[in-house]
């Protein structure tokens, strides 16, 4: 959605090394904004976006308008698929909708061979897998890592919000999280104490207001409970200010089933 930073151009760097032609869009999607949100207030950068994007081989760059991706109005699809309403979903209903809907009309209009989005998203790159699989597009979903400023926070375009006081504390979020992987490193399985650990570093910030904690299953995206094993998904959102963050990490556990 423009306001490019490293993380967006670590996607180009990949499709550069990957594939033989780049096709970078830059669109602010108004379907994927709930009344309140920050759709007019959203960092809008796109001559700083172009001469960043000038740094790659990118052969072109597709900035539409609403009228040419919503000719009839701005409204979502009928997409829909389970994974909406979880995690994200909760706070934000009707935002996976409108993510897909205009990636649906992305993929239809530029046919890609590969898309390639970061995994400080992780949600909703399941849910874009999920969407390519569901309606037999023939693109390949290359997932990207996250990419974090020097002090650990993970890149994104709404990190301009912060005052440089928070941008300074934000990186909490990161050190809890990477407090929470030593502890599974340590041999901690217990859900609970994992979750505790994240959480208690976070609310040591009280700027923080966390609006979840959550372990869950890497590929279903269901919470756990209990002991935990297999694929799991650590992630947080949290509002610092005005400013909403998230940030998660992947861990592989022995599967409790197969034990």
């Amino acid at each position: 959605m423009g306001a490019l930073h490293e993380g967006h151009l670590s996607l180009v760097s990949k499709s550069n090394n990957t594939c033989k032609n780049t096709i970078v869009s830059i669109y602010i999607n108004p379907a994927q904004f709930a009344q309140g949100e920050d759709l007019d207030t959203y960092p809008k950068t796109i001559k700083s976006d172009l001469d960043k994007l000038s740094n790659y081989k990118v052969d072109c760059i597709f900035v539409p308008g609403n009228t040419e991706m919503y000719p009839d109005g701005i409204n979502a699809g009928n997409y829909n698929n389970n994974l909406f309403s979880l995690l994200e979903g909760k706070s934000r209903p009707g935002f996976f909708k409108g993510v897909t809907t205009i990636v649906a009309k992305l993929f239809n209009i530029v046919e890609p061979s590969h898309a390639f989005f970061g995994k400080k998203d992780f949600q909703q790159l399941c849910i874009i897998k999920k969407l390519v699989s569901d309606l037999k597009y023939p693109i390949q979903i290359v997932p990207c890592p996250i990419i974090r400023e020097k002090n650990g926070l993970a890149m994104s375009s709404r990190n301009t919000y912060l005052t440089e006081h928070e941008f300074s504390i934000a990186a909490t979020i990161f050190k809890a999280l990477t407090s929470g992987k030593n502890l599974l490193k340590n041999g901690e399985l217990n859900c609970e104490k994992l979750k505790n650990r994240i959480t208690k570093i976070i609310n040591g910030e009280p700027q923080f207001k966390i609006d979840y904690v959550s372990v869950a299953n890497k590929n279903t995206l269901e919470e756990i409970e209990g002991k935990l094993g297999g694929e799991i998904l650590v992630s947080v959102a949290a509002l610092l200010g005005q400013t909403r963050l998230i940030d998660n990490f992947t861990y592989s556990l022995p599967d409790l089933h197969k034990c």
